[in-house]
């Protein structure tokens, strides 16, 4: 076993001197006397040998099957009993076609210039060699008998002298199916139109070749300008596109009615369900058994012929009515994966849509939320002022807890009421209009805090959305009354700046000032404060630009934090 892999390393890492080895006896073959027939046989069996060491259709170290043995069998007794010029000129189609294929496969290939140097010998000897055999021309070339017998053989020695190999060993061997095929074509193109034109017309050979050669130089140089003309003319390439793309059901009209049940169907499941009813009414469809994710199903009759097709989570079977060919097979497979990158997208809408339906909820519930703590902290305001009347035990005192209980009592029932409307109708936006005067004063009263000034100046008539104002002055308020219980120095001021029909309202204080990221992203998220500036600034913004109000950061510095609270115009908005 360890030497079966070592000679398969050598021939493997040699493989250019191994076919200029086959290219030797090739040349030995051709060029040996007919009548010594044994010679030519041992010849022909020592080419044939190098060949299958060299060729790249399988690699060294596969083991060939039964019917892959049979056949190289039967092409080495063929060759072997039946030799003739016909088939020597097939047999060099062949090679030509494989040495081609290897150059033209695009790969950097270090034995890049040995395949031409064998191709360039192949050609060499079709046309000065086997051509004129057929046409029984070998006297109008005199010359090329010197140039086959001295000449051409210098170029299979050139590649057993120049080439090199670093290929690995386990590396499989690259060759372009097309492009083998194509120039084996060409080849016996040549040959057969070179016995036509030499059988129909007496002329001399020259001529002959000379008229093969140049017209089929024309017809490739015709067919390339056709292929892409770079004019209205479309070109075959794109024919040819259309056509393997429309292998059993046209590519165009299929995206199409996937794409119109993607828009149409508003869940995955049904989506999957139109698109496998499509599948199956194809006529060369039996049946069709999927699986993708919740959806799964199966249509039509199961039939012997079955196709596996696997797209991330979609798993289907198809049953045909007879088994797909190659060209069918990659074409129902590209679609298949248009199918499940549809089926994909409208999960993924699925999921969005889920998500933003649980978005609205937790904004409402957050919001609401951030409301209710609004009215507890007013609520616990009025507490606090009722514990302080308590312990001054002053009958003046009283009567001002008393008024101050009469004025906001019905105020904080007003905003429970709206809040309860708002749990049970989320969607409604409800107002409360009140005069900024009486907004103002009643907020004075639920703040009596030692460090908080209110600056109050001309009040204008006008009304405003005390709904909103005041969750969002209660937010900063509570805020900065937090912020000062960790800094006790500092000072609260709450300011009402208004003139003509415009309002602004800020809130400041002599406290440090924010990190700079949580200051840019203050009305854009949600934060995590240790304060609880974020989340509660956060829904306080929104609900300002709902009202029609504009909350923004004007300062932040140490020394003073200030926050404004505007109405904002139409032609501002």
């Amino acid at each position: 076993m360890l030497n079966r892999l070592k000679m398969n390393t050598v021939l493997v890492s040699n493989s250019h001197r191994v076919m200029g080895l086959m290219l030797l006896f090739l040349h030995a073959f051709l060029i040996w006397d007919v009548s010594d027939h044994y010679v030519r046989q041992a010849f022909f069996l020592c080419h044939y040998g190098l060949f299958l060491a060299w060729q790249p259709v399988w690699r060294g170290s596969e083991k060939l099957s039964l019917p892959a043995g049979l056949f190289l069998l039967a092409i080495g007794g063929l060759g072997f009993y039946f030799t003739n010029w016909w088939l020597a000129g097939f047999w060099i189609a062949v090679l030509f076609g494989l040495l081609g294929g290897r150059v033209l496969s695009g790969q950097d290939d270090p034995n890049r210039n040995s395949y031409i140097f064998a191709a360039s010998y192949l050609l060499s000897m079709l046309l000065l060699w086997i051509v004129p055999e057929l046409l029984g021309a070998k006297d109008d070339i005199a010359a090329a008998k010197f140039v086959v017998y001295y000449a051409v053989p210098i170029l299979p020695l050139i590649i057993l002298v120049v080439g090199r190999q670093s290929v690995k060993s386990d590396q499989a061997p690259i060759i372009d199916f097309f492009y083998t095929l194509l120039l084996m074509l060409i080849a016996l193109i040549l040959i057969l139109s070179s016995y036509v034109i030499g059988t129909l017309k007496v002329s001399n050979y020259l001529e002959v070749i000379f008229i093969s050669v140049f017209g089929l130089a024309f017809t490739l140089v015709a067919f390339s300008w056709l292929w892409n003309p770079r004019t209205q003319f479309s070109g075959v390439e794109l024919l040819m596109s259309r056509y393997l793309l429309s292998v059993g059901m046209p590519f165009e009209r299929w995206v199409k009615s996937i794409a119109r049940h993607a828009q149409a169907k508003s869940n995955a499941k049904d989506f999957m369900q139109a698109a496998m009813q499509e599948i199956s009414a194809l006529e060369w469809v039996q049946g069709a058994k999927w699986l993708a994710d919740e959806a799964q199903g199966e249509l039509g009759t199961v039939s012997p012929h079955a196709t596996i097709l696997n797209f991330h989570d979609l798993h289907m079977t198809l049953y045909t009515r007879w088994q797909l060919t190659p060209a069918l097979y990659l074409h129902v497979k590209l679609l298949t994966q248009i199918m499940g990158e549809f089926y994909e997208a409208k999960r993924r809408e699925e999921t969005l849509r889920q998500n933003t339906y649980m978005q609205a909820f937790y904004e409402t519930g957050s919001r609401l939320t951030h409301d209710i703590k609004n009215i507890l902290q007013s609520v616990g305001t009025l507490c606090s002022a009722a514990e302080q009347s308590n312990k001054d035990n002053e009958p003046e005192d009283d009567q001002a807890l008393l008024k101050l209980l009469r004025r906001q009592l019905p105020v904080l029932n007003q905003r429970i009421a709206s809040t309860l409307d708002k749990l049970k109708a989320p969607s409604e936006d409800k107002k409360r209009q009140e005069k900024i005067s009486f907004w103002w004063h009643s907020l004075m009263q639920r703040y009596q805090y030692s460090q908080l000034e209110f600056i109050t100046g001309e009040m204008p008539k006008f009304e405003i959305n005390a709904e909103a104002l005041d969750g969002v002055l209660d937010n900063l308020l509570q805020n900065s009354i937090e912020k000062a219980k960790s800094q006790p120095s500092i000072w609260i001021k709450a300011e009402v700046i208004t003139h003509a029909e415009h309002f602004t309202c800020e809130v400041s204080d002599t406290g440090t000032a924010m990190p700079k990221q949580v200051a840019e992203d203050l009305f854009k998220k949600h934060i995590n404060s240790a304060n609880g500036l974020g989340v509660g600034l956060y829904h306080a913004a929104k609900q300002a630009e709902q009202a029609g109000y504009k909350l923004s950061l004007v300062n932040n510095t140490n020394g003073e934090v200030r926050f404004r609270v505007e109405l904002v115009h139409d032609n501002e908005a």
